[in-house]
Order: structure tokens, then C-alpha cells, then sequence
């Protein structure tokens, strides 16, 4: 195995390689443990920045604290991320009913921030885990589940499950039934981006590393910035887009974007790569693709058509926004849905 750089240490999150010339010129001396617990990020500059808490995170935080409650009432716990790291999480929990509050970090637009979500438990034949109030369903096809069912995607379940798990082992319990709801989700649902996603009647509960990256107007042009020095760098929107990057393209830095794609600007010297999931991407590159065509959700359109015209147009459009890019749209699997070379 080749030897890790000495100058550089690999952010727990993303993988991303920090120079330790960054560490050096933060003002805390905290900072290189900060960045290692997977809590915070760090710029250039030397600016830490905190990391938020996704809905996948906080519901398993409430999950194993009304778990826990059954026995003993409690006020902070660990769970688990899917990154594999543990984080403290404070709770308010007893009789078997806990509430939590989403931590936002640094994130300056996200409307989720101190959204509060509950659990209640109750001993059971099985360990059952139920969707309540708040939680939105899946109301269009190319989603994380079948139309119907709850808006929790496959890596915020497990997480949850696991937070269960870990609560009945401190318990002694054998099963348990718990119910998780989020009282203002259906309004606050409003101002995400769920009714446009085909999301019905609340928020998702997602993460797939149970953080939330801190964007804000720092990070967002120090990213853009960094971008047009790099030779080979492959851009995603979203976390699966870029654990898929990674694969897809080993031998390009792969950098995060989220929907920031109009600070894109590739030169014809660099091998560049715009790569992810559908939706953003044809939305940024055509935002009426969807009219006329029957579909709610560019997801659905891919799903029931993958052949349809209009993806081809989006993605010939794409093109001409980034003329010097190579444009890959990804099936959720990893197989790729089309490209522009």
C-alpha cells in the first residue's frame, strides 16, 4: 500500500485530503481534533466550520432515546452514523417518549434547523418501526421507496434500526414497537424542495453519512475557487453522485457542489467531469424540462422513460452551459443513465 502524506490528513466525512498548512492557520487549537470527529470542516483560510445534523441522525438520536426512557430518563445519547461515526446528540427523554432537535450547524439556509422530532416506545412481540405525523410519503416513482410508503431512505432506516438496537441492548429489552414524528414537518415541508420531488404530507428523513455539510457563502466560493486550479476533478450535486464519482473516476478529485452548479467554469486544460443523479443536473441545465411531459418529478420521468427526449435535451443543454465538461448522469445503482463527452 502506497504511504499517506504526512502534510495532508482525510476529513472523516468526505474523504477530502486537508493540507495540514490549513490546520496551521486556524486560530484554535482544537482544530485538528475538531476536524477528525467529523463535526467540522475547515477552509484554506483557516475558518472551521460546524456540520450539521441530518433527519436520518436526529430521528435515530429520538428513536434510541424514547427506547432507552422506558427504563431510565436521559438527556443526551450516541448514535451511529453511516460515515461510522459517533455523535452526542441531546435529547429530552423519559416514559418511554424523547424528543430531539435537528441540529443545523453551519448551514446558513437550512430550513430544517431546530426542527424538533419525537419518538414514542412501547415494549413489543417484534422490534417495529412506524412512520407518524410530519413524515412524508412517496407520492411519485424514482424515489428511495415504493409509492405509499414513508419518505425514509434505505441509509437513515438502518441508522435508525440500529439506534433501536443499540437501545434495547441497554435496556435488557427484547423488542419494542416506536412510532417517530415530526409535529411541524407537513409546514415546514413546504419550504423544501419535497413537493417538487413528488413528496407528499411532511419531510424526509435522509443522510447518508448523518451529516449535514455547512454550506454557506465561504465554503461555496472557496469550493468554486479550488475548482479552477484543478487538473482532473470530477464535480457532484448530491452524496450519492459523489461516493459513485469516486468509483467511477479514481483518478480524479471528486468535490461536492450540492445545487451551486452556476458557479461551474472548466477550461478546455482541465479534465473535468459533472457527475450525479438526474434531477438537479437537468433541472440547473433546462428548469421547464418537466412541461408537457406528465411527469411530477425528473426521477420519475427517468424511471418510467429513461429514453425520453427531454433527457436527452437536458443533457445537450448541460453541455452548452459547461462546453469544456464531460456530463454523466448515474442511475442510483451506478449505471450510467447518458453522457455527454
Amino acid at each position: 500500500m502506497p504511504e499517506k502524506d504526512p502534510e495532508l490528513i482525510a476529513d472523516p466525512v468526505s474523504g477530502f485530503s486537508i493540507p495540514l498548512s490549513w490546520i496551521e492557520s486556524c486560530s484554535d487549537p482544537l482544530a485538528r481534533e475538531k476536524i477528525l470527529s467529523g463535526r467540522w470542516t475547515i477552509l484554506s483560510s483557516g475558518l472551521l466550520l460546524k456540520r450539521g445534523l441530518t433527519t436520518g441522525t436526529t430521528a435515530a438520536a429520538a428513536a434510541k432515546g424514547a427506547v432507552v426512557s422506558l427504563v431510565r430518563a436521559t438527556e443526551s445519547l450516541e448514535v451511529m452514523t453511516p460515515a461510522g461515526i459517533p455523535v452526542s446528540v441531546s435529547v429530552k427523554a423519559e416514559n418511554g417518549y424523547c424528543t430531539a432537535r435537528k441540529d443545523g450547524g453551519d448551514h446558513q439556509s437550512d430550513v430544517t434547523a431546530d426542527l424538533e422530532i419525537s419518538a414514542r416506545a412501547e415494549p413489543s412481540g417484534e422490534t417495529v418501526l412506524l412512520a407518524g405525523e410530519g413524515i412524508g410519503r412517496i407520492g411519485a416513482g424514482g424515489l428511495c421507496d415504493q409509492i405509499g410508503r414513508p419518505a425514509i431512505s434505505p441509509s437513515a432506516k438502518e441508522q435508525i434500526m440500529t439506534a433501536i438496537s443499540e437501545g434495547c441492548k441497554e435496556t435488557g429489552l427484547e423488542h419494542v414497537r416506536v412510532q417517530i414524528c415530526v409535529p411541524q414537518g407537513e409546514r415546514i415541508s413546504r419550504q423544501t424542495l419535497n413537493p417538487k420531488l413528488g413528496i407528499v404530507g411532511g419531510i424526509s428523513i435522509l443522510g447518508s453519512t448523518g451529516f449535514v455539510e455547512p454550506w454557506n457563502e465561504h465554503l461555496v466560493n472557496e469550493r468554486a475557487e479550488g475548482l479552477k486550479g484543478a487538473r482532473r476533478v470530477v464535480v457532484s450535486t448530491g452524496r450519492t453522485g459523489l461516493k459513485l464519482s469516486r468509483i467511477l473516476f479514481p483518478d480524479h478529485e471528486a468535490v461536492l457542489m450540492g445545487s451551486q452548479l452556476g458557479r461551474l467554469e472548466f477550461g478546455p486544460d482541465q479534465e473535468s467531469i459533472l457527475c450525479g443523479l438526474p434531477a438537479l443536473i437537468l433541472k440547473w441545465a433546462w428548469p421547464e424540462i418537466l412541461e408537457n411531459t406528465g411527469y411530477n418529478t425528473v426521477a420519475e420521468m427517468v424511471e418510467k422513460e429513461p429514453e425520453h427526449e427531454n433527457i436527452t435535451l437536458g443533457l445537450k443543454r448541460a453541455k452548452e452551459k459547461l462546453p469544456c465538461t464531460r456530463i454523466v448522469l448515474l442511475h442510483r445503482d451506478g449505471r450510467i443513465l447518458a453522457e455527454a463527452l
